[in-house]
């Protein structure tokens, strides 16, 4: 009987989620006591009754790396440590399916899981190591935000993706005489919004990194209107807010669902230079779930390849509780506890501050 290695894809999808399953279906047919099966829905598929699990072959993955999503589907909600059940009268509540999910994967002949996910994905993955799983992580979230990676796959996709569309903002804006903002994805790290900023040539970037100073944005916005240019281009992260303020979200009543819903950073901004005495006319622009989808660039292919590989080597290697991380050019691993310590968040007085501070980009601060 061949050796199974579960693969299950978790949170927000990305572009080169398929690269990652691709890698690994192909980088494990290279050995013939290994069959790879995914898992619908990231943990889901295990959970549900009868459970919802594919095999993954060289032809079922041929030619996915340059789909955007995943095929195996994704989620942020239910899982197997809040696992949502309707009681009797009607109410929702979230139970603790864990020790029943490692036994159904025993059952199954399943050996090791390979768990591509961002920070929420890696905490499970913590925590079913520390109950005995063979679980190996992959690096997964376009905001760029875990520390133990110089970079995951799907934040230079979104990236392209964000400063397209500063360019296209860039002339109408012109054309218009107006002031336009975008809103792109960033709850904590404002790794997008910066690059983007400075690939675009925006005038302005505010990230959840740097308190804004509406005065100052609005100093910053008189100054480039009344020296001719007469409209401006601002690059806001969702996560953003102003000084003394707090950012924008709303808890969903989305059952399972625990993550905060960020939205209305932009529209906020333009009420404030609004009250604040800025008569340039403004449009906003949020960009939202257009970051994640489609072809992943090949930056992300490559990385994701990589990862996927990797990964499985890993597994080949008895390495468990690890995560598969790029540092300096270089794919290696390191512990999953270790990748999930501490968000990556934008240093403020980094080289790629002091290069937007250079070509004359405000923070508002």
């Amino acid at each position: 009987m061949k050796k199974r290695c579960l693969v299950v894809t978790g949170g927000g999808d990305c572009p080169g989620l398929n690269a990652v399953i691709r890698a690994i279906v192909k980088r494990a047919s290279q050995e013939k006591d290994w069959e790879i099966i995914g898992s619908t829905d990231a943990f889901n598929g295990v959970l549900k009754e009868p459970m919802e699990l594919v095999v993954l072959d060289k032809k079922t993955v041929a030619g996915i790396h340059v789909r955007g999503g995943t095929i195996l589907g994704t989620t942020n909600k239910g899982g197997p440590f809040n696992w949502p059940v309707k009681n009797k009268d009607g109410l929702w509540v979230e139970v603790d399916k864990s020790r029943e999910m490692l036994q159904k994967l025993k059952d199954n002949n399943i050996e090791a899981v390979i768990n591509i996910g961002g920070d929420g994905s890696q905490a499970i993955s913590q925590k079913l190591f520390e109950m005995g799983l063979n679980i190996i992580g992959v690096p997964k979230t376009i905001d760029n935000d875990l520390s133990a990676t110089d970079y995951t796959f799907g934040f230079q996709t979104a990236v392209e993706i964000a400063t397209d569309a500063v360019d296209k903002l860039v002339t109408t804006a012109f054309s218009h005489h107006r002031i336009m903002i975008l809103e792109v994805m960033g709850r904590a790290a404002g790794w997008i919004a910066l690059h983007a900023a400075i690939a675009g040539g925006a005038e302005i970037c505010l990230i959840p990194e740097i308190p804004y100073d509406i005065r100052k944005i609005k100093t910053r916005i008189d100054r480039r209107v009344n020296s001719g240019k007469g409209f401006a281009n601002i690059v806001i992260a969702e996560g953003a807010f102003p000084k003394h303020g707090t950012v924008i979200a709303q808890k969903s009543d989305e059952i399972g669902y625990h993550n905060l819903r960020l939205s209305g950073a932009a529209t906020r901004l333009m009420h404030e230079l609004k009250t604040i005495g800025v008569k340039t006319d403004m449009r906003s622009t949020i960009l939202g779930h257009i970051q994640r989808g489609g072809i992943p660039c090949a930056f992300d292919r490559i990385l994701a390849t990589r990862f996927g590989v990797k990964a499985f080597e890993m597994i080949l290697e008895g390495d468990f509780g690890k995560m598969v991380s790029y540092r300096n050019h270089d794919i290696m691993t390191v512990s999953i506890k270790e990748a999930i310590e501490r968000y990556n968040l934008v240093d403020v007085n980094s080289n790629l501050i002091e290069t937007a501070r250079g070509v004359g980009i405000g923070f508002g601060d």
